[in-house]
């Protein structure tokens, strides 16, 4: 550890001057066992495989893809649910990757997750004081006479009843419990919340009020979150910086604007070009629409080089020989990051509707 080292009393290491939060080289890689002939062979399923992401104080990041790109699996590492296969999580400058539970309690503290399910990530057999307080018992985080009152006080700051403490969850709704499950992370005061698709399982009208709330405590309490969502027009509403996935890895990553407006990479743009225009409604003609043919390959055995080659109208012979790295492009501004060879721009007027 370098002079530049402060602990808190709290028990957190922090590097002065270092990001709140960063990635670095992180793979998660889950063993399996193969069918048929190959029930003996032992595979190794590549959920992420070398994603760098950095989170600022008071940003939010953006994570999207299709499903079973690694957004979850992510999440879970950033909390050290999960402990990484290779790289390094450093929260503050201090690495927690493959820290042991005793280690990891104080920074367990200040990195909160969100689940996505509000029915199954709640104990049904706790009331909601149980379920809330949980975090304030196991952090000391205020005398055991004074638990109830700050109970009540997220409740409230949470948008529930605070008298309705000594309820069961299955008394509440979807909207309602999922709301208890933000109560639950700010119990703690974190400096992180990670939101693992926290609207994804909710009516549309009760996403919009949940999204209220979040953007209310962003600004609030200066809370950095990691929002991972598949819905393009919640990520552009929340998000200050868009991070894109695909098959266990990060293709491009950039301003939300920069990312909305101007996307080089070609999957990033297939995924913008699927998002509801509400301009047609009024008359405006629609944009045209890239349709990608085929299924995403398997995460056991990637494509050679890019690995989205495979779907990828613009790939050539290079694209299977060298995996092109996450790096900023001559064409784009600084702080955007691609990892395509052939990265630019959309054109005006893309006449292929299926490529």
């Amino acid at each position: 550890m370098t002079a530049a080292t402060a602990t808190a009393t709290s028990g957190v290491k922090k590097v002065e001057g270092a990001p709140l939060l960063e990635l670095e080289g992180v793979k998660m890689y889950f063993r399996t066992k193969g069918e048929g002939l190959l029930a003996r062979r032992t595979q190794w399923v590549q959920a992420v495989d070398g994603v760098d992401l950095t989170v600022e104080p008071g940003q939010t990041l953006g994570l999207v893809g299709e499903s079973g790109c690694g957004k979850s699996t992510t999440a879970r590492l950033i909390t050290r649910l999960l402990e990484p296969t290779a790289g390094k999580i450093k929260y503050q400058g201090v690495d927690i990757a493959h820290m042991s539970e005793r280690q990891l309690r104080p920074y367990r503290r200040e990195i909160q997750l969100i689940f996505q399910d509000p029915y199954s990530s709640l104990n049904p057999r706790h009331t909601v004081g149980t379920i809330v307080g949980t975090a304030l018992r196991t952090h000391d985080m205020v005398p055991k006479s004074g638990e109830l009152k700050r109970v009540q006080e997220l409740l409230e700051l949470v948008g529930l009843n605070p008298e309705h403490y000594n309820r069961y969850p299955h008394e509440f709704s979807g909207g309602q419990r999922q709301r208890i499950g933000i109560a639950r992370a700010l119990a703690a005061r974190p400096k992180v919340i990670v939101a693992d698709e926290p609207v994804s399982a909710l009516d549309v009208s009760i996403q919009a009020q949940v999204m209220n709330l979040l953007e209310n405590l962003r600004s609030e309490l200066g809370i950095a979150f990691v929002f991972i969502a598949h819905d393009l027009g919640v990520v552009r509403h929340f998000c200050d910086r868009v991070a894109v996935m695909y098959l266990g890895r990060v293709v491009e990553e950039a301003p939300r604007d920069t990312l909305y407006e101007a996307p080089q990479h070609p999957y990033t743009q297939a995924l913008l070009s699927a998002v509801p225009d509400i301009a047609v409604v009024r008359g405006v003609p629609p944009k045209s629409r890239i349709r990608l043919v085929g299924d995403v390959p398997s995460p056991v055995d990637p494509p050679s080089g890019c690995r989205f080659r495979t779907r990828c109208w613009k790939a050539q012979d290079i694209c299977a020989q060298q995996d092109p790295p996450l790096e900023t492009k001559a064409i784009g501004p600084d702080d955007q990051l691609v990892a395509c060879h052939f990265a630019e721009p959309p054109a005006e007027s893309i006449v292929a509707e299926t490529v």
